[in-house]
């Protein structure tokens, strides 16, 4: 039914975790992954007095983010590769990733984003809605959320 999952991941024990039964799904419906990272865009920061400056320039900050994406497609990947799944990676820079998401899932044509239940946002994800009830709400390609 489904051949090609984006399996978003953020590098939490519970993103992990979800990866590993993306990549189980995956494997019974003979389907492949594309594994997707949100990197972050470059914070602009707005000096006052008592401000302290960050030493990190754009170039820096970039250079860290990708380390991290790779890292944690890496995870994704490794997880494949033991499995027998054909399997992909993409980042997108963007601080909105319910939109990267999407965008991701399709520009790589796929039919299905397998995602965790909730991510990384705390308090503020429960007043402004988790990145999955998100995606769930925009997206027109079908979501599987593991609980």
């Amino acid at each position: 039914m489904f051949k090609h999952i984006l399996v978003p991941t953020d590098g939490s024990e519970l993103s992990q975790e979800t990866a590993r039964r993306a990549v189980s799904f995956a494997k019974e419906a003979g389907a492949r992954i594309t594994a997707f990272f949100a990197k972050p865009e470059y914070p602009v920061t707005y000096y006052g007095e008592g401000a302290l400056i960050d030493p990190t320039t754009p170039e820096k900050f970039a250079e860290l983010a990708e380390q991290q994406a790779q890292q944690n497609l890496g995870f994704v990947e490794k997880l494949c590769q033991e499995a027998g799944v054909a399997c992909g990676k993409l980042s997108l820079t963007s601080d909105i990733p319910y939109e990267a998401i999407i965008s991701a899932a399709t520009q790589s044509g796929c039919d299905l984003i397998f995602m965790a239940s909730h991510g990384r946002r705390g308090f503020s994800g429960f007043l402004l809605g988790s990145e999955t009830n998100k995606v769930l709400t925009h997206s027109k390609i079908p979501v599987l959320v593991y609980r």
